[in-house]
């Protein structure tokens, strides 16, 4: 499997600091599973944030320090050790494994139009993970974004104006992509993606969709 895209130094830092969102976290975590590139990004700032902290001076902290930890921990702060050592299915990777459940069998999909299912995974609110299957051939109506859209494929693959996604492929898209993939013809694909703002669509009818299916 040769991975052609990856996470953004933002987004390796981030997840190396433990700030992002838990949703962000998650998708960062599964790609970085997949993808030996961005794993050893990942363990080259965790040791460089350890030797800054071994070279600081002590300070006091406050009671909820140590809670602060556990809750990271319970909200799958995976290290790159960890997703590289743990295995879900052929499918979904441990981290990602973890929040469904189980394998791609207990996936609880709901159906979103043309053939189209989402699962959306329980994170806090301050973005939304969903996975997300496309049969082959099938287009996501055109669409921007009011924030940040991270797609990871975990099978199949995609493609838009930004090239071709397949399985351990992120795609990182802002404020000033504008986009209609497509899965490719030949395998359903299902992704892994993760929105903290609603996508801004061209067409009248996802728009008058988009409530329901929460997108």
């Amino acid at each position: 499997m040769k991975i052609r895209h990856h996470l953004t130094d933002d987004l390796i830092m981030g997840y190396s600091s433990g700030t992002l969102p838990e949703a962000v976290n998650l998708i960062v975590a599964t790609h970085v599973s997949l993808c030996d590139e961005c794993r050893a990004a990942v363990e080259s700032y965790d040791a460089v944030g350890g030797a800054l902290v071994e070279g600081s001076d002590m300070v006091e902290v406050s009671d909820a320090c140590l809670s602060g930890a556990l809750d990271l921990i319970r909200n799958g702060a995976w290290s790159a050790t960890e997703a590289r050592m743990s295995a879900g299915d052929d499918v979904l990777p441990a981290p990602l494994a973890d929040y469904v459940g189980g394998t791609l069998e207990d996936v609880k999909w709901r159906p979103v139009g043309m053939g189209v299912k989402q699962a959306i995974l329980p994170t806090s609110d301050t973005a939304t993970a969903r996975l997300l299957y496309i049969p082959a051939g099938t287009a996501i109506p055109d669409h921007s974004h009011s924030g940040m859209e991270l797609t990871l494929v975990l099978k199949g693959a995609f493609e838009d104006d930004d090239g071709r996604f397949a399985r351990g492929d992120i795609e990182v898209a802002h404020e000033e992509v504008h986009h209609t993939p497509v899965a490719d013809i030949s395998e359903d694909c299902i992704c892994l993606a993760v929105t903290d703002a609603p996508l801004r669509f061209k067409g009248l009818l996802p728009r008058l969709v988009q409530p329901f299916v929460k997108i």
